[in-house]
């Protein structure tokens, strides 16, 4: 089912440029060839139907050419998020059952004497000669590997559309990672649905810049290459080099994650670049502040859409499309709906309900958690049934994600149900503390966490980040925040950091916030 989707490309757009990567372009044919040389040169390794292949790599056209010539073949790609500790890489590796790794040698320094550890790991194939000489165990050459197999020896044999086609492991925001599987289906029906959703066509050029091993980018692997469109790699994300590839390659549109969208509007030199070729910036993956909304769409003067889902989705379940009636609205009651989650996709059934299972009254008010099921939800974890039996519920998955609906449909997330705070018996969402102290001029981010304490169970803590060469005591964000929502929500207690830590996908790790502020000895607020 998803190898199928470069071959239609191949036979139909032979000679469209397909994939451009660090100089290098390849047409649909070519992309193609590659893609069949892999699959032949894994064959030859042993890689068949299920045995598990890993990938440890920046954003690149190997990455791509892995996830179709796994799918060719039906093996599992399970992709590493690449700023992990040495610690959660051979977990992985090892839970998943991971018999190969494709891997930039760079990113295995940490591994260094470690190679013996994975007691199941059959070969490494490194893309480019490693250059670090503690690097000494065995491995092949990706391009040697391709240039010596033939294309024709890994003929096509339609794979079941229920065969496993990833395993992408979460963060782990919550502690330790849980592989989620997709199958051939979950890809697929999503990609169709998200082409349908948002008009991608033949004429668009995506930027993958968000990382590859995470949803929020590798969905577009199927769903841009159904249409015939252009994709662009970067290996990561840095905001010259994302800039000035808008700009070169008439990149139309991109999904990036808040955080990213966030460095990128208060780069000193975005005013430089011409931005006339976007038609379209999703974000997703983290909430986004209504401020950053609004200069996102003066700077880059193009549609923005943001969207909401998991791992578990494939990833995509909102999306803020405004309707026709809607964007004839002056500005400011656009930006209202644009910076919502947005309506359900029409390729999911998407419910909102209280602990009883009723539906939450669509007031704005109402708080609930969002329960979904379709074509593009996952089947459940790896290795995990009691966690699918807790989170498939009558064949529902429960998100844990909080949130209320508007009268007009829109679902507006309010919180994780493990960030909620309670403080002094009152709920307080965190995300709503975010967004006014992402209005304050001088708070570059922010994140809001609640810190035990004897008086208020919990205590309303905002760790934020000055803009450079900024600076704001504690009392007076406490004070702005106060004045623009209930003082019972407010911050109690501001502690000004460096930076945020995040997880490998840009998210605001909030647990590593929990467990290490909670463990200091913070004044305690009474």
């Amino acid at each position: 089912m998803l190898y199928e989707i470069i071959l239609r490309a191949a036979e139909t757009h032979p000679e469209k440029v397909a994939v451009v990567c660090g100089g290098k372009k390849w047409s649909y044919a070519q992309f193609k060839e590659r893609v069949d040389r892999l699959a032949s040169g894994l064959l030859s390794l042993g890689v068949k139907e299920g045995t598990k292949v890993a990938i440890l790599h920046r954003n690149c056209h190997r990455y791509l050419e892995l996830y179709f010539a796994s799918a060719k073949i039906g093996a599992v790609v399970v992709p590493l998020n690449y700023r992990l500790s040495l610690h959660d890489f051979l977990y992985i590796l090892e839970d998943s059952f991971s018999k190969v790794l494709l891997a930039q040698p760079d990113l295995l320094a940490s591994f260094g004497g470690e190679r013996n550890k994975i007691s199941r790991l059959v070969q490494i194939i490194l893309t480019e000669s490693p250059q670090l000489s503690h690097l000494a165990f065995e491995h092949l050459k990706y391009e040697s590997l391709l240039e010596e197999s033939d294309p024709e020896e890994s003929r096509y044999t339609k794979i079941p559309d229920s065969s496993i086609a990833q395993i992408y492991y979460t963060s782990g925001t919550t502690g330790r990672a849980k592989g989620v599987i997709l199958t051939h289906k979950n890809n697929y029906f999503h990609a169709r649905g998200a082409i349908a959703e948002l008009g991608i066509n033949q004429d668009d050029v995506w930027l993958h810049v968000s990382p590859l091993f995470h949803l929020a980018d590798a969905w577009a692997v199927w769903a841009l290459s159904e249409v015939c469109a252009r994709h662009i790699l970067i290996p990561a994300f840095e905001p010259e080099l994302v800039l000035s590839s808008i700009q070169q390659n008439r990149v139309t549109l991109s999904n990036f994650i808040p955080t990213m969208l966030n460095i990128l509007i208060n780069y000193p030199r975005v005013s430089k670049y011409d931005f006339s070729s976007l038609r379209l910036i999703l974000s997703g993956g983290a909430p986004i502040a209504k401020e950053v909304i609004r200069k996102v769409v003066e700077i880059f003067g193009c549609e923005y859409i943001q969207t909401y889902g998991l791992t578990e989705t494939s990833p995509f379940l909102t999306m803020s499309i405004l309707s026709p009636e809607m964007k004839r609205l002056p500005f400011e009651e656009r930006l209202k709906y644009m910076a919502t989650t947005g309506r359900p996709c029409g390729f999911v059934e998407l419910k909102v309900v209280k602990e009883d299972g009723r539906e939450v009254v669509k007031n704005e008010e109402d708080v609930g958690e969002i329960i979904v099921r379709g074509e593009s939800v996952t089947c459940g974890y790896w290795r995990m049934p009691e966690e699918t039996s807790r989170r498939i519920l009558d064949g529902w998955f429960h998100t844990r994600d909080l949130a209320v609906v508007n009268p007009e449909g829109y679902v507006t997330i309010v919180d994780r149900k493990d960030d909620l705070i309670i403080s002094g018996g009152e709920k307080v969402y965190s995300i709503e503390v975010e967004n006014v102290l992402y209005s304050h001029p001088k708070i570059f981010e922010a994140a809001v966490i609640g810190l035990p304490d004897p008086v208020w169970g919990e205590c309303v803590t905002a760790i934020v980040v000055l803009k450079e060469n900024e600076f704001t005591p504690e009392e007076e964000i406490i004070k702005f925040c106060k004045e623009r929502m209930a003082h019972f929500k407010a911050p109690k207690k501001v502690i000004f950091a460096k930076n945020l830590p995040k997880t490998g996908s840009a998210k605001v790790f909030k647990y590593k916030l929990r467990e290490e502020y909670g463990k200091k000895n913070l004044p305690q607020i009474f």
